[in-house]
C-alpha cells in the first residue's frame, strides 16, 4: 500500500488489484450510448478515485470510523483482495473483483467533523484536488444534504451514507444523489404497531429532538405514527446538536404528565440523554398508572455499546443488523469481523453497500459518466446485500427494503450482543408515494455531468 498525505484530514490510498486488471473482459455495456460526452473528473489512466467523506471527529465520530473501515473493505473487494464479501452474494454479477471498467479503485478520505460546512469543504477538496468521481459517506443528515447539493453542482455522484432525515430524498433530493439508508418516516411506520402491542394505545409522549433536519423529521414522523395509534403528544422540545448535559431538558418532563419519553437523539447525544434520563430515575417512575418508558427511534450498535445497561428494554429501529441470517449479511460480517475483530455497525453496512452499488452501476452502464451511472441506478432492483429484495426508486432515489425494529437486550452474552431483532417490517409496509406529505417540496431535477 502506498499513501500520500494531504493534510491532517485527507489521505489518498492506492489499493492493489488483481493481476492483469487492464484488458480483462467486462460486463456488457448497456447505457454507454448517449453518455459519451465529457464529464467531471473523467479517469484517463489505469485507476479511478472514490471520495470517502466521514466524521472522523465530532459527536458521530464512532459511526464515521466504522464507515471508513467498511469503505476500505469495499475497495479491497472491488480490486480482488480478500474473500470478496458481498460481491459473492449480490444478485448483480457485473462486478468481477477486478476493479471497475478495467480500472483499479483508489480512494481519498475527508473529515466532515459532523459539520455541514466542514463536510462540504472536505468533499469539495476531494473533487477538485484529488479528482474524486464519487463521494460516499456521512453520519449526519445535515452534512448529507449539504454534500449532496455540492455534488449536484459539481457534477459527481453522491452515494449517501448514514442519513435518516426525510428531507434527504424529500425536499432536498437531487438527481446526482442516492440513498440506501432508510428514513424517519419508515422508522415511525415500523415502530408504531410494535409500540401499540407492547404499551397499548393510551400513552402520553414527550419528545426531545436534535435541532436540525434529522431531528425535525424524526420528531414529525414519530409524532404522526404514535398519534395514529392513539397516543397523545404532551410536548416537543428541540435540543442544540452540541448539547451534552440534558439535565435542564429532563427536569420539566417530571411534571409534564408524560409517561413516555421519545429521544430523537443520535450518536453521543443519544448516549448522554438516555444515560441521564435513567439517572433521573424516569424509568423507575409510574405515571398515569403506567410504568414510564423511553424510546430511541433510531438505533445503532455503537450507540447501544455507549449506553451500556441503560439500553436494556428500549425499543428503536435500524436499517440493518449483523445478526440477520441472510447470505449477504453473513458474508459481510465474516469479512469485516476477520479484519477488525468485531461485527460491523449498520452505518458501516450502508457505506459498504453504497460503494458496491456505485461500482456496479458504472460497470453495468459501461461509463463513469454520472448521468449514465444515475440511469443505471434509477429503478434498479437487487438482492443479496443484506436487506432482502431492494428497489432504488427512480422518482426520488430512495431505497426501499425491509426495516428492523430492535430492543435493548436484557441479558447480553458479550459486548456486541446488545440488541434483539423483535420485528422485521416488510418493505411493502414502509413504502409510500413519491408525493407523500412528509416528502413534499423540492424537485429531483436533472443529472449534472459537470463537464
Amino acid at each position: 500500500m502506498s499513501e500520500r498525505k494531504d493534510g491532517p484530514n485527507r489521505r489518498k490510498v492506492l489499493k492493489g488489484a488483481a493481476a492483469g486488471l487492464i484488458g480483462v473482459g467486462l460486463a456488457p455495456t448497456i447505457f454507454t450510448k448517449g453518455f459519451a460526452q465529457e464529464y467531471r473528473n473523467q479517469p484517463t489512466g489505469g485507476s479511478v478515485t472514490f471520495g470517502f467523506n466521514v466524521p472522523q471527529t465530532g459527536p458521530y465520530a464512532d459511526e464515521g470510523l466504522d464507515e471508513l473501515r467498511a469503505q476500505e473493505l469495499a475497495v479491497q473487494h472491488l480490486n480482488g483482495e480478500g474473500d470478496g464479501g458481498m460481491l459473492n452474494t449480490f444478485s448483480s454479477k457485473a462486478l468481477r473483483g477486478n476493479g471497475v471498467l478495467g480500472k483499479k479503485v483508489e480512494f481519498v478520505t475527508g473529515n466532515t467533523n459532523t459539520n455541514s460546512d466542514t463536510g462540504r469543504a472536505s468533499a469539495k477538496a476531494m473533487i477538485e484536488k484529488d479528482g474524486a468521481i464519487m463521494i460516499n459517506g456521512g453520519s449526519s443528515s445535515g452534512v448529507a444534504v449539504a454534500v449532496q447539493s455540492l455534488c449536484q453542482d459539481a457534477g459527481v455522484i453522491f452515494m449517501a451514507g448514514l442519513t435518516h432525515s426525510n428531507d434527504t430524498t424529500g425536499k432536498d433530493k437531487k438527481a446526482n444523489g442516492f440513498r440506501h439508508f432508510f428514513n424517519a418516516y419508515m422508522s415511525g411506520v415500523a415502530l408504531a404497531p410494535v409500540l401499540k402491542a407492547e404499551y397499548g394505545s393510551d400513552r402520553r409522549a414527550y419528545h426531545l429532538s436534535m435541532d436540525y433536519t434529522w431531528g425535525w423529521t424524526q420528531q414529525a414522523s414519530l409524532k404522526q405514527s404514535t398519534e395514529g395509534i392513539g397516543w397523545d403528544t404532551v410536548n416537543t422540545v428541540l435540543t442544540p446538536t452540541t448539547t451534552q448535559d440534558f439535565s435542564a431538558y429532563l427536569t420539566p418532563i417530571l411534571n409534564s404528565g408524560a409517561d413516555t419519553l421519545i429521544l430523537n437523539q443520535y450518536g453521543g447525544a443519544m448516549v448522554n440523554s438516555l444515560t441521564q434520563a435513567i439517572q433521573f430515575g424516569l424509568r423507575d417512575k409510574v405515571v398515569n398508572g403506567k410504568q414510564f418508558e423511553i424510546i430511541v427511534p433510531l438505533y445503532s450498535e455503537l450507540m447501544a455499546g455507549g449506553a451500556g445497561e441503560n439500553i436494556k428494554g428500549v425499543f428503536g429501529s435500524m436499517n440493518w443488523n449483523w445478526q440477520l441470517q441472510d447470505e449477504g449479511t453473513k458474508a459481510f460480517v465474516k469479512s469485516f469481523g476477520e479484519k477488525h475483530g468485531r461485527p460491523p455497525s449498520n452505518s458501516a453496512h450502508t457505506c459498504y453497500v453504497q460503494t458496491l452499488l456505485y461500482a456496479d452501476a458504472c460497470q453495468r452502464a459501461g461509463t463513469f459518466n454520472p448521468c449514465g451511472v444515475a440511469a443505471a441506478l434509477e429503478g434498479f432492483e437487487f438482492d443479496g446485500l443484506g436487506n432482502g429484495p431492494t428497489l432504488y426508486r427512480a422518482d426520488d432515489h430512495q431505497c426501499f427494503k425491509d426495516v428492523l425494529v430492535m430492543k435493548g437486550k436484557e441479558n447480553p452474552t458479550n459486548e456486541f450482543d446488545l440488541l434483539d431483532i423483535v420485528e422485521i417490517t416488510p418493505r411493502a409496509k414502509v413504502e409510500y408515494a413519491p408525493d407523500h406529505e412528509m416528502f413534499a417540496g423540492g424537485a429531483l431535477g436533472t443529472c449534472n455531468p459537470g463537464a
